[in-house]
């Protein structure tokens, strides 16, 4: 007797052992199997469904179980009984193939336990989820088939792959009963069946830690769908990303709803579509109303539109462009924001929009713009400027009621956000052909009264201008979009929920990128550095400023007695004898254009506002977000000392110069080494002498008499070492003596060496020019 791996025989009872070929034989199926986890002292139990494999190895027919420990295998023989040694070393080699792969032996594991009776011999990633387990399958398989070996996958076993990547398809329909809102079938087609595959990317979506996030710091290189009960497709990580964005941005978290959506939000099928493309993989669509071709014409650039021959202006390249958008957007009968960079002429890029529906003959109602008080009037000189055919009724102060009659012959309805308040339910009774919001941050507040009173206008399209559509959160872009297209951002509570609270919150990048495609066709922002290739290396802007209120009162007061002064010299010197005089009075009229604060008399102590020192605030803080360095002059330094303690109140840091500055050179290294990105400079100490180059922007916060002067100073930064585009602000109170004096310098050229000597002051100006720098403000 011996003894032969636990089994006992008669040694004579068989013949010599042989030797033959060793065929695994696997079987793969799927059980929920007990995996305890252990924590210090305490243990947790979970159960869970697992990839599990059973092996068995085939000797000449005659198949023994992997766990079989006997060395040799017993088969009938012509007619006897022979016995077959088993290849130990095969059998070493295929266990550590599988184990290759992800398997894990059974008998090493004492946290993993298949349910009773199963007779798995190993577990796969038991702590994967079904992506790693289809991945798992999908190079198992092929590599056992490829090595010959005899594999059995049970038919209930749910981690399978479709071996062949299938076609792809999506369909759009309209919804019934709502012509802009579409339903969407995304999914393949295996065997002629159609899978809808958008169920299972919703699923995927709600699972999936992190939502999108957790998709873009994915390490995963493919995933898998589930098509059947048993199957899964496998898909690339982009190409998941782009179908899981298609989904969210269309239907912006309501996944449990009616899944349609509007047709504002069809963005996303444009990257759907240039993803398959980019793949090579045929995406097969059924669109018969054209809903891509229209939405991929959005975000293609425009062909400049012809403008129209009574528009006396030229516009630059990008100013075409943003016309163009202004009529893709009517033709679209939707609505957009034109939010250009303060300074870029979105006011010229909107009459020359409007100048185009009237040449057209679209124009068959008013267009109407509503616009703060202190811009209003200055859209009405604008127009007359730029399109002087186009009739204009300006809705503002007491006798407004009377210009009502005027407004249906009207081609431009021009009024403040107040009267339109004021006169809400007059405007709701009219029907306008488009509204134009100026400075639309006014109706950010969806809650306001005149985002209410805006509401209930009826136009055919509708458009915000405004360099700033988000100033400080994301429901301010909301609101915007809410009045411009409902529906292209879902309601406030679902917008908070999708949008705002992960990219605010979270920090949540992907978000971010989607929220920047779908409101990206309606919007159109150009910065002075994106637009420098086609702008000069030196750019001027006027920017015209309105008085309202108490300071236009008090211009007007000092202008009557200051005209009065000068016509009593005139009459008793003569003119050329009256200079001092003339001076002493337009110098207290600029000085009220540029703040009251400057004036010492009773009747300018109580006045606090200040509308051009208002707008220096504004376009600084826009200059500094937009990461430009700026330099502002004036040739009043009290008012350059208002201004400094207007910065330092909000924090914004700054150095300054003037004829009192001792250590001049410090500053300006303090300025030029970045240690503020505001230098104020007083016109007469900072005019001539200086390289600051490091400063793109210019601000002339009051308009000197000497245009040259002013040229000087702006070559501080305008010199050789200046890298980018320089920008000149040249503020001005509009239908003030401000505004006169520079029409008195385009109209004569002369004027600046003939008149205006070095000086600073007028030298040889006739009277009825000098009745004209004292005439009342317009408007």
């Amino acid at each position: 007797m011996r003894k032969d791996d636990s089994v006992t025989v008669q040694a004579s009872t068989f013949p010599p052992a042989t030797h033959a070929a060793c065929v695994p034989r696997i079987r793969l199926f799927a059980e929920r199997v007990l995996v305890t986890r252990t924590d210090g002292l305490s243990q947790q139990i979970d159960e869970r469904l697992a990839p599990l494999i059973a092996l068995d190895f085939e000797y000449a027919g005659t198949r023994v179980r992997a766990s079989d420990p006997r060395r040799r295998v017993f088969q009938a023989w012509t007619g006897e009984l022979a016995a077959i040694d088993r290849d130990d070393a095969s059998e070493t080699r295929v266990r550590r193939l599988i184990e290759r792969l992800g398997a894990v032996d059974l008998g090493c594991m004492d946290s993993v336990a298949p349910p009773d009776g199963c007779e798995a011999d190993y577990v796969v990633h038991v702590d994967a989820d079904e992506h790693a387990f289809c991945a798992f399958t999908a190079r198992a398989l092929a590599e056992w088939h490829a090595l010959g070996w005899r594999v059995e996958v049970d038919p209930a076993y749910p981690f399978r792959v479709v071996e062949e990547q299938p076609p792809w398809f999506a369909s759009l329909e309209p919804a019934e009963g709502r012509t802009d809102w579409f339903g969407l079938e995304l999914g393949i087609e295996i065997d002629g069946v159609r899978v809808d595959l958008l169920p299972v990317l919703v699923e995927l979506i709600e699972r999936l830690d992190g939502g999108l996030q957790g998709l873009a710091t994915s390490c995963r290189s493919t995933w898998a769908l589930r098509v059947s009960e048993t199957h899964h497709v496998t898909i690339s990580l982009e190409k998941l990303r782009v179908l899981s964005r298609v989904v969210s941005e269309l239907y912006q978290g309501d996944h449990g709803c009616v899944r349609t959506f509007p047709e504002l939000r069809g963005a996303p099928l444009v990257a759907l579509d240039d993803v398959f493309r980019s793949e090579g993989t045929d995406l097969r669509w059924t669109d018969r109303t054209g809903l891509v071709d229209r939405t991929r014409s959005r975000v293609t650039p425009q062909a400049q539109p012809d403008l129209p021959s009574g528009l006396q202006a030229t516009l630059r390249p990008y100013q075409s462009e943003g016309v163009a958008f202004l009529q893709r957007l009517r033709a679209e009968g939707g609505g957009g924001v034109l939010a250009d960079e303060m300074g870029l002429g979105k006011t010229l890029q909107t009459i020359a929009h409007v100048a185009i529906e009237h040449v057209q003959g679209r124009l068959d109602v008013p267009a109407l713009v509503v616009a703060p008080t202190s811009v209003a009037p200055n859209w009405a000189r604008e127009i007359a400027r730029f399109a002087p055919t186009l009739r204009v009724v300006v809705l503002h102060g007491p006798e407004r009621h009377s210009r009502w009659r005027d407004v249906p012959a009207a081609h431009v309805v021009i009024t403040t956000y107040p009267i339109l308040v004021r006169d809400e339910e007059r405007f709701a009774r009219q029907r306008f052909h488009l509204v134009a919001l100026d400075e639309a941050q006014n109706v950010k507040n969806a809650r306001s009264l005149a985002r209410r009173a805006v509401e209930r206008i009826e136009a055919g399209h509708r458009l915000c201008l405004t360099g700033t559509p988000v100033e400080n959160h994301l429901g301010e872009l909301w609101s915007l979009f809410d009045w411009l297209a409902p529906g292209l951002l879902g309601n406030e509570l679902g917008f908070r929920r999708f949008w705002r609270q992960p990219i605010e919150g979270q920090g949540d990048g992907e978000r971010l990128a989607a929220l920047r495609e779908v409101v990206a066709p309606h919007v159109l922002r150009r910065l002075k550095k994106d637009v420098a290739r086609e702008l000069p290396p030196k750019t001027e802007l006027a920017v015209p400023v309105e008085l309202g209120g108490e300071q236009r009162e008090l211009y007007e007061a000092i202008r009557v007695a200051a005209h009065a002064d000068v016509r009593k010299a005139i009459r008793s010197k003569g003119l050329a004898a009256s200079t001092v005089t003339i001076l002493d009075a337009l110098t207290k009229l600029r000085q009220t254009c540029c703040d009251p604060r400057l004036i010492a008399t009773d009747a300018a102590r109580p006045v606090r506002e200040s509308a051009k020192f208002e707008t220096l605030m504004t376009l600084v803080r826009e200059q500094l977000a937009a990461g430009h360095r700026i330099l502002v002059f004036s040739q009043f330094t009290s008012m350059l000392a208002l201004i400094a303690e207007g910065l330092g109140k909000q924090g914004i840091g700054y150095v300054i110069l003037t004829g009192a500055t001792r250590e001049r050179q410090r500053v300006v290294d303090a300025f030029e080494e970045g240690k503020a990105d505001v230098f104020l400079i007083s016109l007469k100490a900072g005019g001539t002498g200086l390289n600051l180059t490091s400063a793109d922007t210019v601000v002339h916060y009051d308009p000197w008499w000497n245009p040259a002067a002013q040229a000087q100073a702006t070559d501080r930064a305008y010199r050789i070492g200046q890298k980018r585009p320089v920008f000149v602000h040249n503020l001005y109170v509009a239908g003030s003596v401000e505004e006169r004096v520079l029409e008195l310098q385009q109209r004569k050229k002369w004027l600046a060496n003939a008149l205006l000597g070095d000086g600073g002051g007028p030298t040889a100006w006739n009277e009825p020019e000098i009745d004209a720098l004292f005439a009342p403000l317009e408007g």
